[in-house]
């Protein structure tokens, strides 16, 4: 298989941990550590993405976040993939960015997925383009 023809459907996590916009930064923080995960796409009550937060955004807000709120932490513009988005776009976009991971999204801005860096190495690795 050569590199164009992977799309983020062929190597996206699903069934992703998520997180409500109102939830307290608390919370977060504890659903990270008990599932080793560095962040959380942030959805509404129909799944739609509303943003991330992750574990260094946690960390730069200092000690106490007892009062926080997801929504006061959270990135709100996202880089985003469709399933049909190439793994070279992916891995581009995460170079140039420095991205660790970008939402999979259908055309209602639905999460469907996630691609992490690790997932990209595993895909190197089961589609041999590492050679």
């Amino acid at each position: 298989m050569l590199t164009r023809d992977i799309v983020a459907r062929d190597i996206m996590l699903k069934g992703v941990l998520t997180i409500t916009s109102e939830r307290k930064v608390a919370y977060a923080r504890l659903i990270m550590l008990r599932h080793n995960v560095g962040a959380l796409p942030v959805v509404d009550e129909a799944n739609v993405l509303l943003g991330i937060i992750t574990q260094r955004d946690i960390d730069l807000a200092g000690a106490d976040v007892s009062d926080l709120l997801v929504s006061d932490l959270m990135t709100r513009s996202l880089v985003k993939a469709k399933e049909s988005t190439t793994l070279r776009w992916i891995v581009e976009k995460m170079i140039k960015t420095g991205l660790q991971r970008i939402p999979v999204v259908d055309e209602k801005s639905k999460l469907l997925g996630l691609v992490t860096q690790t997932t990209v190495i595993k895909a190197a690795l089961m589609y041999n383009l590492l050679r």
